[in-house]
């Protein structure tokens, strides 16, 4: 498996966090493959063998490219042979606006769009090995093609990026110099979210980055540095979105690698 990011220029990093490939080969035999919450939304372009994906034990095959939306839940994936991805790892409240499309909220979704238009290109690098080219084109893209974000949106995504998901929306709004019904209002709209719903999932993906890079770490000690009221609620979040419990989240890392964190492969 190979996995490589590159950073979104200072100019989309409001709405684009990074870019990134990843190279799996998966057997002859299908493979089921899990996706964990974060809070990211990601666009996502593949080649090579088909991706499906999976929803009780039925597989559907995905077009190229396809978006997740923020996920309250894991999610999983069915593919075979060799799979590679190309990824945009978006701010959640900036994805659907920077396409001009309508919000929907979360899960795997199919759009229409001339940014697909990019792909006969994109696996032509590709084949080739130019992975770095591959990721530039797609980065050039975005920065020919930007749009502004509103105002509200990118302070507000500002300060609960800053404070990994712990402010209160309170506190959101008055860094955004909005009213709180205002925020909400913008955000379910660009993101088909709360901002609460935001909060969350960043502040768990802190929580799940962190025990997958330092197993041993003490969850009471985590709760406190991340803002939650004890260690009891740090595992009912940290359950809540990923169906297991923290430690065992812990455990289940083994000797996967540092950079496996939001794709677990299934036995």
């Amino acid at each position: 498996m190979q996995h490589r990011e590159i950073e979104a220029p200072e100019i989309l990093q409001d709405s684009i966090r990074a870019f990134w490939f990843r190279e799996m080969d998966f057997g002859a035999v299908p493979a089921d493959f899990e996706v964990m919450p974060d809070g990211n939304a990601e666009i996502i372009f593949y080649f090579g063998s088909e991706c499906s994906l999976v929803h009780d034990g039925l597989a559907t095959a995905l077009p190229s490219p396809y978006i997740v939306g923020l996920l309250q839940h894991p999610i999983y994936f069915r593919a075979a042979g060799h799979l590679q991805i190309i990824g945009i790892k978006c701010a959640p409240w900036a994805v659907y606006d920077m396409l001009g499309l309508k919000s929907v909220k979360g899960g795997v979704q199919s759009f229409t769009h001339p940014l697909a238009s990019l792909k006969t290109d994109l696996e032509a690098l590709l084949v080739d090995g130019n992975i770095d080219a591959a990721l530039m084109l797609i980065r050039d893209w975005f920065l020919a093609c930007q749009q502004s974000l509103k105002p509200e949106l990118k302070k507000a995504g500002q300060a609960m990026l800053a404070a990994n998901g712990s402010l209160p929306i309170s506190s959101v709004a008055a860094a955004a110099n909005a009213t709180v019904r205002t925020l909400e209002r913008k955000f379910k709209a660009s993101s088909g979210y709360t901002v609460k719903d935001v909060s969350g999932l960043i502040r768990f993906e802190q929580v799940r980055d962190r025990l997958w890079r330092a197993p041993e770490t003490s969850l009471s000690a985590l709760a406190h540095e991340l803002g939650y009221a004890d260690q009891s609620h740090l595992s009912r979040e940290f359950k809540r979105y990923s169906g297991t419990t923290a430690a065992a989240f812990a455990k289940r890392r083994g000797g996967l690698s540092d950079d496996f964190v939001a794709i677990i492969l299934s036995n």
